[in-house]
């Protein structure tokens, strides 16, 4: 009997309960204390054991033979009709699921300087172009720090960009932190005035400060950085650069001996000789700095990366000029690279940017003004494209190059030594160099993987020329119906020789052309002068805080001597060559400075001044702003595909002329 000895309720003429018996357990007996007659305590045991192990016993009846029975008795597939249920269930099945569950959550700090912070809108963005919804921010004006919380249905991955939509007052952002809900924590450096209503930070800069010790990220920068002109096929190694197979074959990748390799186009160089025997500067607090005139050699690998591969630190090859390899020391390997994008620095600086947009800009605009008269249409064509370059080369002839300027405080080179080194520039610069697609075969970049600065370049270059040549035709002709007209066009002609005696002190005409001779000649010319101020100006200046504002990936000077062995370098004599904390500061507001838009800028293929009348030039700009259009629409779909975008040449951040 199960619970014999209890009673739920009793009254007081009733026995109360037996409060000892235990409660039952699944498969137990309670039984009362006083035996049934014949049996006794030990009896009732073995009648109560054989039962508790009957129940334990499992039921011999196989699923398979109740599924049988079932489908036998009911007459339906059991399995069948199961599926079938839910199948139709599915959709509230998994909208229930949905609905409960737990968001994944983003943790976003944004950082700024605590002054008039707006209320302003972020979205998060990752490398497949997937978005959190838009999160509207309330800021209460003085926040340096602005946590938010943002849940996201589907894990994004990790962000690569920051989109930002606000009014038009402008509020300043250090940076932007953003936490996975995985705890990986990406930032995204910006230190800058959010002036626009839409701003996009992208990982970019974070992965400068992350990856600029790689050496995927080192050969990245001479396709895509700042100085995408100094790198050229290697066909032959030259002697003053003696490496060997045996010194590099660990590093490359296709099975090939070193020679193999650049037969199969897959070595380049990058050769700072024009910085040989240039006396390095000394500050006005008698601070030494240093300069030399590396040589690197670099390897296009299978995964289609440019990486350095060998590295001397002069143009003299010897024992104290010592082969630098990725298998040195850590060090050793580090600052020679470090050496490399010093060397970059400078000549970027004061010749890819200021002497080859800048001041050949200046040329153009001069000669402009003394030999065009303001009625002549080819002056019309231009002035768009000289706008205040005289007065922003003034501002840096006063406030960067001169003795007490910027870059004598920054640079390896003083300003004493400036014109030297562009003289020798002027020395092998020829116009041909200046015509992009020329440039680009003469240094036998046509093939070269990932290249977007020749890739947008060469549009660039079509568009702009495809604009001069239909102004040509549609204008031009009624002054030049033939190539003789060209010819007996003075202005034409003392303009082109005033560029190339006086500007480009080429008396006899070698490297630059003193007349045009045909429409042809003409229209490549109007397009070299306009491709200059324009996107040349653009793809070289644009990147400098993005590079430059990691002072190791490109410092601008260094404080001790290149090392002549190897092995003797080590983190604290690496910090002891970097720039001090002064030097670093000015050039970090330099390269700031130098990268900012104008407030009223006139980006390429804008002309709120109305030069012309004629509606063949008019219907001419409009269809050149829609070709830019869809080359800026085309720009943006690549870009969205790559962790770090190449927007130097995107119209939309080209400006029409050097202004700044």
């Amino acid at each position: 009997m199960v619970n014999a000895g209890k009673r739920g309720r009793y009254s007081a003429s009733q026995d109360p309960p037996n409060k000892n018996i235990k409660k039952p357990r699944k498969g137990e007996v309670n039984y009362l204390p006083d035996c049934p007659d014949g049996l006794d305590a030990s009896t009732l045991e073995i009648y109560r054991q054989e039962l508790v192990d009957e129940m334990k016993k499992k039921p011999r009846v196989q699923s398979s033979t109740v599924y049988q029975e079932f489908s036998r008795v009911v007459g339906k597939n059991l399995k069948q009709e199961f599926y079938h249920s839910l199948d139709r269930h599915c959709p509230q099945l998994i909208q229930i699921l949905r609905s409960k569950r737990v968001p994944e959550q983003y943790k976003v700090l944004v950082s700024t300087d605590g002054k008039n912070v707006k209320d302003f809108c972020l979205t998060l963005v990752d490398s497949n172009n997937q978005r959190s919804k838009t999160t509207y921010v309330i800021s209460e004006g003085f926040e340096k720090d602005i946590p938010i919380d943002i849940d996201v249905e589907k894990y994004l991955g990790d962000i690569v960009q920051v989109n930002i939509e606000k009014d038009d007052a402008p509020w300043y952002c250090s940076h932007i932190q953003v936490k996975t809900p995985s705890g990986k924590s990406l930032e995204f450096p910006c230190y800058s005035w959010l002036d626009k209503e839409k701003v996009k930070i992208r990982e970019g800069s974070a992965k400068v400060v992350e990856d600029w010790n790689k050496d995927d990220m080192f050969g990245y920068q001479f396709l895509k950085g700042c100085n995408p002109v100094m790198i050229k096929k290697c066909v032959n190694l030259p002697e003053k650069f003696p490496v060997t197979h045996d010194m590099v074959k660990g590093f490359l990748n296709r099975g090939l001996t070193l020679q193999e390799e650049i037969k199969a186009g897959n070595i380049y160089i990058a050769d700072y000789e024009i910085l040989d025997g240039l006396e390095a500067n000394k500050t006005l607090q008698n601070t030494q700095y240093y300069l030399t005139a590396p040589i690197c050699l670099l390897y296009n690998n299978r995964h289609k990366q440019i990486v350095p591969i060998a590295i001397q630190l002069s143009q003299k090859p010897g024992e104290s000029s010592p082969i630098f390899l990725p298998n040195d020391n850590e060090y050793d390997w580090m600052l020679a690279k470090m050496w490399v994008k010093s060397s970059d620095f400078n000549v970027h600086q004061l010749v890819t940017h200021l002497l080859k947009t800048h001041l050949l800009s200046e040329v153009f605009e001069v000669a402009m003004y003394r030999q065009l008269s303001t009625v002549h249409p080819v002056y019309k064509l231009l002035i768009p494209h000289v706008r205040f370059t005289i007065a922003i080369n003034a501002v840096a002839r006063e406030k960067l190059i001169s003795k007490d300027g910027v870059f004598s405080r920054i640079s390896s080179i003083s300003a004493a030594r400036i014109d030297e080194l562009m003289k020798r520039t002027m020395e092998t610069f020829t116009y041909k160099s200046m015509c992009f697609p020329e440039d680009i075969k003469a240094r036998g970049m046509e093939n070269t993987p990932k290249y977007y600065y020749r890739d947008d370049g060469m549009k660039i270059w079509g568009a702009i020329n495809w604009y001069v040549e239909g102004f040509v035709d549609e204008v031009i002709k009624i002054f030049y119906d033939s190539n003789e007209t060209v010819q007996r066009d003075r202005e034409i002609q003392e303009f082109v020789k005033d560029v190339s005696i006086n500007g480009m002190m080429d008396s006899e005409g070698k490297k630059f052309p003193q007349s045009l001779k045909t429409r042809e000649e003409l229209i490549k010319y109007l397009t070299v002068v306009i491709f200059t101020a324009s996107a040349q100006h653009a793809a070289v200046n644009f990147g400098q805080y993005e590079w430059y504002g990691w002072i190791p990936n490109s410092p601008s000077t260094m404080r001790m001597p290149p090392p002549h062995e190897k092995g003797r370098v080590n983190l604290e004599h690496i910090m002891d060559t970097l720039p001090d904390r002064a030097c670093s500061r000015d050039a970090l507001g330099t390269a700031w400075d130098l990268t900012r838009f104008q407030n009223n800028e006139r980006f390429l293929g804008m002309h709120p001044e109305k030069h012309f009348t004629e509606q063949p030039v008019k219907e001419a700009i409009k269809t050149f702003q829609n070709k830019l259009e869809e080359l800026t629409d085309s720009i943006k779909r690549r870009n969205d595909g790559l962790t770090m975008a190449y927007c130097y040449l995107s119209p939309d951040k080209i400006p029409n002329s050097v202004a700044i």
